[in-house]
């Protein structure tokens, strides 16, 4: 229980630390998601439609090494802004840093993936949070 704890606590520091300190490139990922929105002739777009986040993660790979800093570990190399470590996903960027209590994961959730039909194969995408405090997402998997 103690170790659940101590992971909590953990993410809760990162995730603080993420809206503190990187509250710029957060805000950035939001205004680029906003212009990605705006391109859609409707509220949601379909499956295929880009949700990319315009490039907003030119950043992340600092925000990923110290958001680690801040959960109180340390990196053994030193991240890259491709897969594993920074990824754009159609939910909005995910950096993610391997610790010894397993692998730290922020997401920048932008975007939420509506599934229809009767065995969810039908996919939409629809913007998400709209403020940092609701975009910044961190969990230990």
């Amino acid at each position: 229980m103690a170790e659940l704890a101590a992971v909590s606590d953990s993410a809760a520091r990162a995730r603080e630390f993420v809206l503190d300190a990187h509250r710029e490139t957060v805000e950035t990922v939001l205004r680029c998601a906003d212009a990605v929105a705006a391109e859609w002739d409707e509220p949601a777009a379909a499956e295929g439609e880009a949700t990319a986040e315009g490039g907003a993660t030119a950043d992340a790979d600092r925000l990923v090494t110290t958001d680690r800093r801040a959960a109180g570990y340390s990196l053994s190399a030193s991240p890259v802004a491709d897969p594993p470590y920074v990824a754009a996903t159609s939910r909005g960027p995910m950096l993610r840093a391997t610790v010894p209590d397993g692998r730290l994961v922020v997401l920048l959730c932008v975007f939420e993936v509506e599934r229809d039909g009767e065995d969810g194969s039908s996919v939409r995408y629809a913007r998400g949070p709209t403020t940092p405090e609701d975009a910044v997402r961190v969990t230990f998997e």
